[in-house]
């Protein structure tokens, strides 16, 4: 496992203790969670950037599969700072790229990696539990007009994510309030929030053509804490694409907060639809 920060690592990394899989995580500095390493067998720290020592740890270890889990915020990449040190080998790919959008960075990492001789699994293959179902999660009922504001919502967050922008937006009453980009999901929805009227719709989706080897969507218990910080009244994502962390917790505090948790189908919900 590569990780990076967040509750996801952990998670799967009890996925794969419960299948029998032996485990060794590299865990980028100063993101993973400290917790991990003693949910694994073999743990290393590496600065964000050390490919070769990456690759060195991964080989010393035998390993033949590769699983990338949590997140390594972009905005590394163009601030830098103590936890990125790039070595000559993650420079040299950094400059291959077109661009520096979320796709160009995975899709590169990845085909170094399967260059390498290792495969690299889908995000969900050790924890297809994680998924989020279609439906209410919770007691929590959308309103009809939350409800139209997720259908309003949803085609302009595929539009998003078919730009490898982003994969959320804010709205409330049809009226778009933020789309995420390089902030990340978090800032997004408190910015959002705070242009509101208290009652905004967070959608969050996955890009067409996702490639479910990395950068697959994800809530857990940090987003609902900034949706509630927000007065946000509905969080909706794509069920069957969105990992959903800490699942029963995350249902527990959205019920006392009052905030309805909605899986939709890739396709779309039913109601009414953004007009040119």
């Amino acid at each position: 496992m590569i990780a990076g920060h967040g509750r996801f690592p952990l998670e799967l990394a009890s996925a794969a203790r419960r299948g029998g899989r032996r485990l060794a995580a590299i865990g980028f500095a100063g993101l993973v969670d400290p917790g991990l390493a003693a949910c694994v067998d073999v743990f290393e720290a590496l600065p964000v950037g050390q490919i070769d020592r990456l690759i060195e740890v991964l080989r010393r270890e035998g390993v033949r599969q590769v699983v990338l889990a949590g997140k390594v915020p972009k905005r590394l990449l163009v601030q830098g700072g103590d936890r990125v040190e790039p070595d000559p080998r993650a420079l040299a790919l950094l400059r291959q790229l077109r661009d520096r959008s979320d796709d160009s960075i995975l899709l590169a990492v990845a085909e170094l990696l399967e260059a390498e001789g290792f495969e690299l699994l889908a995000q969900a293959d050790l924890a297809p539990e994680l998924l989020a179902p279609e439906g209410v999660l919770g007691v929590v009922q959308p309103s009809a007009a939350q409800r139209a504001d997720v259908a309003f919502a949803w085609p302009i967050a595929k539009a998003l994510g078919a730009l490898d922008v982003g994969q959320t937006i804010v709205v409330e009453d049809r009226a778009v309030l933020a789309l995420e980009a390089i902030e990340g999901t978090d800032e997004a929805i408190r910015r959002g929030c705070a242009l509101g009227r208290g009652g905004a719709c967070v959608v969050k989706v996955a890009k067409p053509g996702q490639d479910p080897r990395f950068d697959v969507p994800a809530v857990g218990l940090e987003t609902l804490r900034v949706l509630r910080e927000g007065g946000a009244a509905i969080l909706a994502f794509e069920a069957g694409a969105t990992l959903v962390l800490e699942r029963e917790a995350l249902v527990a505090e959205a019920d006392a907060a009052g905030i309805a948790l909605l899986g939709v189908a890739s396709a779309g919900p039913a109601g009414p639809r953004r007009t040119a």
